[in-house]
């Protein structure tokens, strides 16, 4: 079945049929430009979160986990952070959320940090918790898919070769904390899918990879999931996630062709896609349960609140969920 819609716009860069080379990837680095500060909306807010928050301080800790240095390129140095339980303890199983993995996805980035600030402390009783709030800066602070080499971090997460510094780290980091931690439970990975990704960023991947564009897929009105086709066991737990989520912010129906972002529909506001094959954040662990998150914050029908209240009802709710279930099998 198709779950195609009408052509893609054209991106004005490059030549037709041919890859973008160096200076390709430098006239469009050059159309990026600093719309909001990494710094101050992320790296101070936790630290301020953590200044006003005692039962927060008392068991989680902020740690520098690597820097990504773009000065050859004409851009900053970013420090990247993680927010951990103080001790991770091998009796404990481990909650690993991510954010920003896209950077652009704001509610992504925001959903995390209020995660932290609300409901860590909460969970540290009980499981390891590991929170990466912002994977790609440069791309939050452009509002940008890509990082400045124009790669999608979200197809690097690949452990024999990452495809960009972003995944690195951040892989390198989760693996060397689990070392010390109980099995992983579960991984949630928080995006958005927005007007954008038809208008500008898809199209520019057509034209940076030299193919002809495709047919594409209407933007889904409303929060889903998309589950790892790969990994058994994963419906109940999407399920029960957006039943909760149902109750902050709509879900996204299905088009005419039963799909949702081009992907058939499993269950309500659920799809599936192979994580690992893509090499896309979601997969890059052994977690028992993993998915990313979609909410649609172009939505009238939302707002930025929402989106993020969103984010942290389904993080709470597969938390939960997947915490019971392994309790129960045990």
């Amino acid at each position: 079945m198709s779950c195609e819609s009408q052509s893609y716009p054209i991106c004005p860069i490059g030549t037709k049929g041919e890859k973008w080379g160096d200076a390709e990837r430098q006239q469009w680095r050059a159309l990026q430009t600093k719309k909001r500060d990494y710094n101050t909306d992320v790296v101070e807010h936790v630290k301020a979160t953590f200044d006003k928050n005692a039962a927060l301080a008392a068991v989680a800790e902020i740690v520098p986990y690597g820097t990504l240095d773009y000065t050859h390129l004409g851009l900053p140095k970013y420090d990247l952070i993680a927010v951990k339980s103080k001790e991770f303890r091998k009796d404990l199983r481990t909650v690993l959320v991510t954010g920003g993995v896209h950077g652009y996805e704001t509610s992504g980035v925001h959903g995390a940090m209020l995660f932290i600030a609300e409901r860590f402390a909460e969970f540290a009783s009980k499981l390891n918790v590991l929170v990466l709030p912002c994977v790609s800066p440069w791309g939050y602070e452009t509002v940008n898919r890509w990082n400045p080499d124009a790669v999608d971090p979200n197809r690097s997460f690949k452990h024999a070769a990452p495809g960009c510094n972003e995944a690195a780290l951040a892989m390198s980091f989760v693996t060397d904390v689990s070392r010390d931690a109980g099995d992983l439970l579960i991984h949630l990975d928080l995006h958005e899918t927005t007007d954008t990704d038809n208008s500008e960023f898809i199209p520019a991947k057509f034209a940076r990879d030299g193919i002809e564009p495709e047919e594409w897929s209407e933007i889904p009105d409303g929060f889903y999931l998309i589950g790892d086709s790969s990994r058994a066991d994963q419906d109940e737990i999407h399920v029960a996630m957006i039943e909760a989520v149902r109750h902050v912010t709509h879900i996204a129906p299905a088009d005419e062709h039963g799909c949702i972002a081009g992907l058939p529909k499993m269950f309500d506001g659920v799809v599936a896609s192979n994580g690992e094959r893509l090499s896309v954040c979601k997969s890059f662990t052994n977690a028992t349960y993993v998915t990313t998150t979609e909410v649609y914050p172009d939505s009238p029908k939302t707002s930025a609140e929402e989106c993020n209240r969103a984010q942290i009802t389904c993080v709470v709710a597969g938390i939960n969920y997947a915490f019971a279930a392994k309790v129960l099998a045990n």
